[in-house]
């Protein structure tokens, strides 16, 4: 059945072609299992190895991303839905094809690297990639190392954890746009309380693939604050970005992200709705050039 609620031009719309997948990435069969709806080829989302390889095979499969890996309890990120918000923010950027000249801001780009990766590949994008924690920067320089993309994506270390743009943004820096999912959480408790129940929903005792460093999962204030932050230090770099964007997962942030930018100035400000299965999400993007 295809996924329309993907965006037109994503490759997962119809699904995971598992023959091809197996091919690509032969330990994923020790993984898939049928789907006891309809019988199709499936894999356990329950079991973060699976998860994992599953990932590793739709890179190399259909992005030409040969190595792809991430420690333990990091963040392991669903392709489809990541490469979502790619294909709509090259909509936003009126560049819906190859552009090696467009250069992209990834905030947070964690130990998976997965938006420069995957930008890279379907757009020939230029990134640089900020990450304040060291295991998630050494995993993302390999990832980026292992594939030649050196020349492509830059991995810079955010040393101060007060800041999100300054010490990253550097005098004579200029992007097209800035990437960025935020933490979600206010605690270390919410998120756990939010891991478990996600665990409760698929009725398993076990720790699924939930997985995820602090600075991925939570921060003070939550996304909301996060994002204010984000709005405050993005006036500073106005000449600098031509687009600043944020995946924003609760709809109740989005009044008080948009009084954040009316109060600021922004010029523009988009909305883009997004959705992958029964999870609706969306992007917010703001601009302080008229043009």
């Amino acid at each position: 059945m295809e996924k329309t609620n993907l965006h037109s031009r994503n490759k997962h719309r119809a699904g995971y072609d598992f023959i091809q997948l197996k091919k690509s990435t032969p330990e994923l069969a020790a993984f898939i299992i049928k789907n006891k709806f309809n019988g199709s080829d499936t894999i356990d989302f329950s079991n973060p190895e699976g998860l994992k390889l599953l990932n590793r095979a739709l890179l190399k499969s259909e992005y030409g991303i040969h190595f792809w890996d991430i420690p333990k309890n990091y963040l392991c990120p669903p392709v489809p839905g990541r490469v979502d918000y790619i294909h709509y923010a090259a909509d936003l950027l009126k560049s819906p094809g190859k552009n090696e000249a467009i250069r992209v801001l990834d905030i947070g780009t964690g130990a998976n690297c997965i938006y420069p990766l995957l930008g890279e590949s379907v757009y020939g994008w230029n990134f640089v990639g900020a990450e304040i924690d060291e295991g998630a920067l050494q995993s993302a320089k390999a990832n980026v190392e292992k594939n030649n993309l050196q020349s492509k994506i830059e991995i810079r270390k955010q040393n101060d954890r007060t800041k999100i743009f300054q010490g990253i943004i550097l005098p004579g820096d200029q992007y097209d746009l800035t990437l960025c999912n935020p933490p979600f959480h206010s605690s270390k408790e919410e998120a756990q309380k939010g891991t478990a129940r996600k665990n409760k929903n698929l009725k398993t005792k076990e720790r699924l693939n939930f997985a995820g460093q602090a600075q991925e999962l939570w921060c003070e204030g939550g996304e909301g604050e996060f994002i204010r932050k984000m709005i405050l230090e993005s006036v500073l770099f106005k000449d600098q970005v031509k687009w600043f964007s944020t995946l924003v997962s609760s709809k109740e942030n989005l009044s008080g992200i948009y009084g954040e930018l009316k109060r600021n100035k922004a010029l523009k400000v988009e909305t883009v709705e997004m959705s992958q299965g029964q999870k609706i999400s969306r992007f917010v993007a703001w601009s302080f050039k008229g043009e």
